[in-house]
């Protein structure tokens, strides 16, 4: 992490020039922090000129690429994360609490400090080749957007996946980006062998919902045209509703539904929103800020969710949705998912032309 330099991109509205959190929490495992008072903050800063915040991009020193998952709730075993932080700004992040690991904040610096894995590529080739690998399938990212915005810029994800193709192994990709469009070259050449899936999540159809939440991210048309684009070049996608806000967003899923089935989706899946460790404090201060009229019950809803907490972090509940709220919102979703045929489970991924990075190379000489 010795390589740092600052990315200037479009800052549309919010807390922060178009970053999700507006606070940044003291670090749970720091005993000392400052906190500075709001009025100090606006003698400063000016109360009507919001402040703008350069994402800064830091250099990841990390050894190792392919992660294992160990999680009972999880249904894959392996990632790969070319990046740590987003600057999508999801306000409801679940990794938002894995920058106080590196002692930072989760709130405001987990969108504006990235740290990028820049020798991601050689790393990859180097763990591919390992004779214990055999090509299990990649989920591609678990803890941050393969295509946020500073990929464009650094092409790490790209890289990487260019990789996947030569092998033949086998992805799932996660993304709110239509950047990932630009790789749709690599994407067709694992789809001949069904070695790779795209998950598009789409929380809202509400432009200005879906701006406020996710504040960087694409927009909800231009994901579904993603979709759209995907599915036209045989590319299979999964649609995922997730998170699930009660009192918020849930109210959208029979449209929601409706228009990823238009746009070629063959699945769809959904998540009720979880708020880990301090990103309950982030969303709700987010949600009085940009929903005061109904702050009170949306977290009511969500408390009736989760057993009368804002989260239930135990693995093998983390996942699990408790009480007749959460009953009656996935009854919902499964009942608009079967209308729209698109409750049928993904087709697993195929290894079958996984081959590992020499063997690949010497492939092509005899093409």
């Amino acid at each position: 992490m010795s390589e740092s330099f600052e990315y200037a991109g479009a800052l549309p509205s919010g807390p922060a020039s178009g970053r999700g959190a507006g606070l940044n929490p003291a670090n749970r495992f720091e005993t000392v922090s400052l906190s500075v008072l709001g009025e100090h903050l606006d003698q400063e800063a000016g109360a009507e000129a919001p402040q703008q915040i350069a994402t800064r991009v830091h250099a990841d020193d990390s050894r190792s690429i392919i992660n294992p998952v160990d999680s009972p709730d999880l249904p894959f075993k392996w990632t790969v994360n070319p990046y740590c932080g987003c600057e999508h700004g999801c306000i409801y992040c679940y990794a938002r609490p894995g920058h106080e690991t590196m002692g930072l904040s989760c709130g405001v610096e987990f969108e504006t400090r990235i740290f990028a894995k820049f020798d991601a590529p050689r790393i990859l080739r180097r763990e591919l080749a390992r004779p214990s690998w055999t090509g299990e399938p990649i989920v591609l990212s678990g803890v941050t957007d393969p295509y946020q915005p500073i990929e464009s810029k650094l092409q790490i994800t790209r890289r990487c996946i260019e990789l996947f193709a030569t092998c033949g192994q086998p992805i799932s990709v996660v993304t709110k980006s239509r950047l990932v469009l630009r790789d749709l070259d690599l994407l067709k050449a694992l789809v001949r062998e069904r070695a790779v899936r795209v998950c598009i999540s789409v929380t809202s159809l509400d432009s200005r919902v879906a701006a406020k939440m996710e504040p960087r991210a694409s927009c909800p048309q231009d994901r579904l045209a993603a979709v759209r684009r995907l599915t036209e070049a045989d590319i299979p996608v999964t649609v995922l509703m997730a998170p699930i806000i009660p009192g918020l967003t849930e109210t959208q899923i029979p449209g929601l539904l409706e228009a990823v089935a238009d746009a070629g989706a063959d699945s769809a899946g959904y998540i009720l929103l979880r708020l880990p460790h301090q990103v309950d404090l982030l969303f709700l201060e987010w949600l009085r800020r940009e929903f005061p009229d109904r702050a009170d019950h949306v977290a009511s809803l969500i408390r009736q969710t989760r057993g009368g907490r804002l989260n239930d972090g135990t693995f093998g509940r983390r996942m699990r949705d408790q009480g007749p709220v959460a009953a009656q919102i996935g009854a919902m979703f499964q009942l608009w998912a079967r209308r729209f045929d698109l409750h049928r489970p993904s087709e697993a991924l195929s290894s079958r032309a996984f081959v590992k990075p020499d063997d690949a190379r010497q492939m092509k000489l005899f093409r």
